[in-house]
């Protein structure tokens, strides 16, 4: 072995020396490791049928905006209510009233905290033809139809409003024979649309875009002649500790959220 001081010991000495400076140098200059982005979360969502029209566009640009997708189940807030307490895995609800989000934050079936009016309805009276339904509701009063669809009243907020209209207009009783009743607001559309009843009381959400009517002809109905339609969002225990079902709920109070419903009738 070569003595400290020989010139043999002196060269080793450096060779060691450069080496561990290579090393250094191509370690400082490895890139760091890029952290592992967060994967975007699925966001299931349980909304009030007269919501749709609103919520599609609502969605689609939330999912631009966060990297989120939303899983969309529409039907009648009963309905709805029902299947949540026997523990449907909804992060969110999106209901037609303000009822049955309060009545899930009590039975501990909804976050605490969380629940707020996203929109308040608008009722319609609402036909597929063109010219049958006048801008004062007179053909409801003269019976000037075949056949009248509205939803439960006992689910569907939109239903308890038609019939609160009918009754402070002091219409007579309409006969079985003339009365369809569906089981959501959506459902009553759909029996407008294909001409199985000839009226039906909508949400003005579903035959109206940008300040129009779109198709057919309808009477928006004065709110005073039913109790306001408060629409409730709330955050339900599976979604507690949902990213994207919190942040979904965030989104339906921005301005673009908002716009989307104003040009659909609604109001804040």
């Amino acid at each position: 072995m070569p003595r400290p001081t020989s010139p043999l010991y002196r060269l080793r000495r450096l060779l060691a020396a450069c080496a561990l400076g290579i090393h250094a140098s191509v370690a400082a200059a490895a890139p760091a490791p890029v952290p592992a982005t967060r994967p975007a979360a699925e966001v299931t969502v349980a909304v009030a049928a007269n919501f749709a029209a609103p919520i599609r566009k609502i969605a689609a640009a939330f999912e631009r905006e966060s990297g989120h997708r939303v899983v969309m189940a529409l039907g009648s807030t009963g309905s709805f209510y029902a299947q949540v307490r026997n523990g449907a895995p909804f992060h969110l609800l999106l209901a037609a009233d303000e009822a049955t989000p309060r009545r899930l934050e009590a039975e501990g079936l909804a976050v605490a905290g969380t629940r707020m009016t996203y929109a308040i309805g608008r009722l319609a009276l609402w036909s597929a033809e063109p010219g049958r339904v006048d801008l004062q509701g007179q053909v409801l009063r003269e019976g000037r139809f075949e056949r009248l669809a509205l939803a439960n009243p006992r689910l569907a907020p939109y239903g308890a409003a038609a019939v609160q209209v009918m009754e402070r207009l002091a219409l007579p009783p309409l006969p079985a024979a003339r009365r369809v009743q569906g089981e959501s607001v959506g459902q009553v559309f759909q029996f407008v649309a294909s001409g199985n009843a000839t009226l039906g009381f909508v949400a003005l959400a579903q035959v109206q875009s940008e300040g129009r009517i779109e198709k057919g002809s309808a009477w928006i109905v004065p709110q005073h002649l039913h109790d306001p339609i408060r629409q409730d969002a709330v955050l339900l225990l599976p979604g507690r500790d949902h990213a994207g079902a919190r942040a979904l709920l965030a989104y339906l109070g921005s301005e673009a959220a908002r716009a989307v419903m104003r040009a659909h009738g609604y109001a804040h």
